[in-house]
C-alpha cells in the first residue's frame, strides 16, 4: 500500500505527471480563478459576456437564485472589478444594471482556457 502523501505529489515520487511524460505541475503554476469558479459567479460573468448589460432581476431569473445570494456574488465580482454596477431609477422603481469590465472579460477568457487545458489533459490520459 502506498504512503498517503505519495499519490498526491508526483514530484516527491520522482515520476512525471501521472505517467504521461509531461513535466509535473510546478508550484506557482496557473491555478483556476477561484472567484469565477463558483457556480453563480461563473454564471453571472458568462451571461454578461454575451450581453451588453443585464439588470439585477434578469440575472436573478437566469441564475435561478435569491436576491440575497445574487447580491453577495455580484458584490464579490464588483470588488474584483470584474463587473460594474450602475444604479438608477425607472420612474420611481430602482434599477440595478451590471456590465462586464475588460478585466472581467480577460479573467473569463483565462478561466476558460485553463478549463479547456484541463479537459485536454484529462481526455489524453
Amino acid at each position: 500500500m502506498a504512503r498517503a502523501g505519495a499519490a498526491r505529489d508526483p514530484q516527491r515520487r520522482g515520476d512525471s505527471a501521472a505517467g504521461t511524460g509531461e513535466a509535473p505541475v510546478k508550484p506557482g503554476a496557473a491555478e483556476l480563478d477561484r472567484l469565477i469558479h463558483e457556480r453563480i459567479r461563473l454564471g453571472i460573468v458568462s451571461a454578461l459576456a454575451v450581453n451588453e448589460s443585464l439588470s439585477f432581476n434578469e440575472l436573478k431569473a437566469l441564475m435561478k437564485t435569491t436576491d440575497g445570494n445574487l447580491s453577495v456574488h455580484a458584490r464579490k465580482l464588483e470588488e474584483a472589478q470584474y463587473v460594474v454596477c450602475r444604479k438608477s431609477f425607472d420612474g420611481r422603481v430602482p434599477r440595478t444594471e451590471y456590465r462586464l469590465t475588460p478585466a472581467g472579460r480577460r479573467a473569463l477568457e483565462r478561466y476558460l482556457e485553463h478549463m479547456e487545458a484541463l479537459i485536454r489533459v484529462t481526455r489524453n490520459r
